[in-house]
């Protein structure tokens, strides 16, 4: 395992982040295994090119996303992957690349099935004057950057992004809003692989927007549930 890891001593981002995610995406690639002891502190701080302090500030930032624990006199070991914080948007962000993107997109589509159409149905319920009056504004810039004489991607991706983002943050249930900071860290990457164009899924959201602003929680579940069938998204079959 010598020699693992390539200096990062003159990269422009915080060093003990950029240390992090070097190791992290180790641990998610497998090219360190889950029970592995990782190099010891002054191997990693050469190969990184790095102090000591760096690299123990990365070490605590992997520890509290469960990929790593710290054992007196055995060293630094690997965590089990049942352990690992996959909610964690940076852990998300770093995986990028590591996986194969329909697996991945897949299994973001399988999360989003489970939680969004209840979403919809709570934010139909929940949504204050003011959410809605915010729902209103994003759903009529869709319709504007859909309907432009020339489409711009990013432009619908990001009121896309934000349309769903706000539903999450009008369930009136805490514990939903992580899930919309999950849905910012994945939603690009997965709408532009799995989309061709945005106005092609516009009456869908249209349907789902009506039912929130009409207060039909059923409705909105049932729509956002239809919205979310993998034959909408071009993804493959799957298995």
């Amino acid at each position: 395992m010598s020699n693992e890891f390539n200096s990062i001593s003159g990269s422009k981002r915080s060093l003990h982040v950029q240390v992090a995610r070097e190791i992290a995406r180790g641990i998610l690639s497998g090219k360190l295994p889950q029970g592995s002891i990782i190099p010891g502190e002054m191997a990693l701080c050469e190969q990184f090119g790095v102090s000591r302090t760096a690299l123990r500030e990365a070490v605590k930032l992997l520890t509290s996303k469960c990929l790593l624990e710290s054992r007196p006199k055995i060293g630094t070991r690997v965590k089990d992957r049942a352990s690992w914080n996959f909610l964690d948007p940076q852990l998300i962000e770093w995986m990028d690349g590591l996986v194969d993107n329909d697996t991945f997109f897949h299994q973001f589509l399988g999360l989003r099935r489970a939680i969004e159409p209840e979403a919809c149905a709570l934010a139909a319920i929940h949504a204050t004057a003011e959410q809605r009056i915010e729902l209103s504004e994003t759903f009529q810039k869709m319709c504007d950057v859909s309907q432009a004489e020339v489409f711009i991607q990013d432009a619908w991706t990001d009121i896309d992004m934000r349309f769903h983002n706000l539903i999450f943050n009008s369930t009136g249930n805490d514990f939903y809003l992580p899930f919309g900071n999950i849905l910012c860290s994945m939603y690009k990457n997965f709408i532009v692989h799995s989309s061709e164009h945005g106005a092609l899924c516009l009456q869908e959201h249209r349907d789902i927007y009506e039912a929130i602003m009409a207060g039909n929680a059923d409705k909105a579940r049932a729509v956002s549930a239809s919205h979310l069938q993998a034959s909408k998204h071009r993804l493959p079959d799957e298995v």
